[in-house]
């Protein structure tokens, strides 16, 4: 396998990438541990456990824009985490349709 080659200016647009994009994925990480914990701690199996954390991480990542459209601090992103994975997909997932059933008007069939 070769090595890769040494291209500085490469590494330094990857680690100015991953400085500007840290809260994100620092919100992820935490939201993915405490769904993790949550599941395991609520008698659920691994794999369970394990869907449930990349599902949470995966909505707390979409939902990270919603803190800069609404101008709020990108400090507050680890507290966006912890509050996705401590409610969990199902919870969330309620919580989006009772939004959307409030704001969007039913379709008449």
């Amino acid at each position: 396998m070769p090595n890769m080659p040494d291209k500085p200016d490469t590494w330094l647009i990857v680690m100015a990438w991953l400085s500007q994009h840290a809260p994100m994925f620092y919100a992820a990480a935490l939201s993915c541990w405490i769904a993790f914990l949550r599941v395991i701690y609520g008698g659920g199996g691994r794999r369970q456990a394990l869907l449930e954390s990349c599902l949470c991480g995966a909505i707390t990542a979409g939902a990270f824009p919603l803190l800069e459209y609404f101008n709020l601090p990108s400090s507050l992103a680890a507290a966006l985490g912890a509050i996705i994975g401590t409610l969990g997909v199902k919870k969330v997932a309620a919580l989006a349709d009772r939004f959307t059933d409030f704001k969007l008007p039913k379709r008449q069939e």
